[in-house]
């Protein structure tokens, strides 16, 4: 899965200063992270109602579509792919009741 985020977002960076009549990526990033994250959330509940309708093809379909947005949100923040695995790593094996103890700190 990697690969395609890194891919994914080398396409993102790549699109970012382009006219935003070019590109949806730039479009998305010149109305700024706050319309950024909330095409995250409605991608999120698309892709919920999907995984509640039990709609395979929508499911996948909006899933790409929710981490589309979400790599243009990471590139917004200045986040890469690999900041990403690497607190993936930082959690790995551990339990989730146990990692969440671990943020309340």
């Amino acid at each position: 899965m990697t690969d395609i985020l890194g891919r994914l977002a080398t396409i993102v960076a790549s699109r970012a200063d382009a006219a935003a009549g070019e590109s949806h990526t730039a479009a998305l990033l010149q109305k700024g992270r706050g319309k950024i994250a909330q095409k995250v959330g409605e991608e999120a509940v698309e892709t919920v109602i999907a995984a509640v309708a039990e709609d395979r093809a929508a499911l996948i379909g909006e899933s790409a579509d929710l981490l589309y947005h979400l790599s243009v949100l990471w590139f917004d923040a200045g986040l890469t792919p690999g900041d990403i695995d690497a607190e993936l790593a930082r959690r790995e094996g551990m339990s989730g009741i146990e990692e969440k103890r671990s943020r309340e700190d």
